[in-house]
């Protein structure tokens, strides 16, 4: 038995915190009021909360629980996996479809929060991160002047959402449409009305429209620097805005654009339509690429700047417009090429921002990059359930989507830990180059 002090009760202020021990695992430590206190607990001393930890990833398909939706049944706590909605007792791991849960007892003890690890020796705590699932919403004398944006009603399907927020301009509007839809598609997927798809009805834009932004290819972005000086931050904050609003658009636009592809037919299966996990799946990734990009606009108003007061290029763009005939080929390049290529860097961008003490944008940086590694962990996940149903190797037909619609080389250095834990290893990138033309860094993001 290994008793692990993850620190003092008073300064765990988060709802819910991703932990790494020493041998490597992995877990999601919750922070709840006592069941029977007010449902906005205020004031209430260490002895008012009760923790629970248990593994990071659901044991059902890999979903990550820190996202996890947390009620009361039966006077117990359950943590519902934000994939397919598994619920696990948080006492017990016990859930009602049979599948059972590693979770480990948490005590407090003078003050401190104390970890148990049964059958283990000597483990130590390697890091506690505080998990976020704020999203930044401009308020007060910042309100945006163009008034609230327009929500579509009751008979709106899926692709009539999505197009609608591919045709929204406003940042602003952006964030709420997108934040709004995916809780509206996963209320509905838990009630007898669930959301009607509308595959085939309407149209994706070619690219989505933009609000007065100043727009240069990607060669001619100004260079940012490495952080030292606020001008530096304030350049690298918002060249990754940039990423980030045009990633809320990718994961909206995957799921309009390939509503009505189906798998291809082989010898003894009939070709599938894609289940409605890949839209929550999807819409998903768009609600965290919409945390991400109200993070970092607030973050510049914070340092002074503003979103928009740089210019920004559409490069993420023109690489879905090379994979806009094929999902293969899309999720192969957005989610496995660019997003993936953020799993590398953004840990030496976090280390920049640290260096010069810009801790605010430290802890920003720092839950878009554990984020980011779930989306890869998507996009790994439906490209290989795609080949299953085709007979086809994932790695191979990754590779081969890169060549035929990707310009220039996936160079390192790799986050191989990261990129592992997203289901890719070396196999998936190493020695792989696309098409001639390439220039320059890949886009890391998407």
């Amino acid at each position: 038995m290994s008793t692990i002090d993850l620190g003092l009760a008073k300064d765990l202020t988060n709802s819910r915190y991703a932990l790494t021990l020493s041998n490597h695992k992995r877990l999601i430590l919750f922070r709840l009021p006592q069941i029977g206190q007010s449902e906005i607990p205020t004031g209430l001393s260490s002895h008012d909360w009760v923790y629970y930890a248990m593994e990071a990833e659901c044991p059902h398909a890999g979903g990550p629980m820190a996202d996890a939706q947390i009620d009361i049944e039966d006077s117990s706590y359950v943590a519902s996996c934000p994939w397919h909605a598994y619920d696990f007792n948080l006492d017990t791991g016990e859930s009602s479809y049979g599948v059972k849960a590693c979770t480990y007892p948490v005590r407090l003890r003078d003050g401190r929060v104390l970890l148990q690890l049964a059958d283990a020796e000597r483990v130590r705590i390697s890091t506690i991160q505080a998990v976020s699932e704020k999203v930044k919403f401009k308020h007060g004398p910042k309100q945006n002047p163009t008034g609230p944006p327009t929500y579509l009603g009751d008979d709106a399907t899926l692709c009539d959402w999505c197009v609608h927020v591919l045709n929204t301009s406003d940042p602003e509007h952006k964030i709420e449409l997108t934040t709004h839809l995916f809780s509206l598609f996963a209320t509905r997927e838990q009630s007898s009305t669930p959301m009607e798809l509308g595959a085939g009805t309407v149209v994706a834009p070619e690219e989505p429209t933009r609000h007065d932004l100043r727009q240069v290819k990607p060669g001619q972005m100004p260079k940012a620097g490495k952080g030292g000086s606020l001008k530096s931050r304030i350049a690298m904050l918002h060249a990754l805005a940039n990423i980030e609003q045009w990633a809320i658009d990718l994961a909206i636009d995957i799921c309009v654009r390939f509503a009505t592809f189906q798998t291809t037919a082989t010898t003894g299966s009939v070709s599938q339509n894609l289940p409605r996990t890949f839209y929550y799946d999807w819409l998903k990734v768009a609600n965290d690429e919409a945390k991400h990009f109200s993070l970092l606009r607030a973050r510049l108003e914070e340092l002074g700047s503003s979103f928009g007061a740089l210019p920004v290029h559409h490069g993420l763009w023109e690489s879905a417009t090379m994979t806009a005939h094929d999902l293969r080929a899309r999720i192969s390049v957005i989610a496995l090429v660019h997003e993936a290529r953020g799993l590398d860097i953004n840990p030496l961008t976090i280390e920049k921002f640290r260096a010069a003490g810009d801790l605010d944008s430290v802890d920003v940086m720092t839950i878009i990059h554990n984020d980011e590694i779930t989306h890869v962990t998507t996009g790994h996940r439906w490209l290989t359930w795609i080949c299953q149903q085709e007979g086809t190797d994932p790695v191979h037909v990754f590779r081969t989507n890169v060549q035929r619609h990707f310009r220039g080389a996936v160079k390192g250095p790799f986050n191989a830990d990261a990129r592992q834990q997203a289901g890719m290893d070396g196999r998936y990138y190493e020695n792989l180059t696309g098409l001639p033309g390439g220039k320059g860094e890949i886009i890391a993001g998407g």
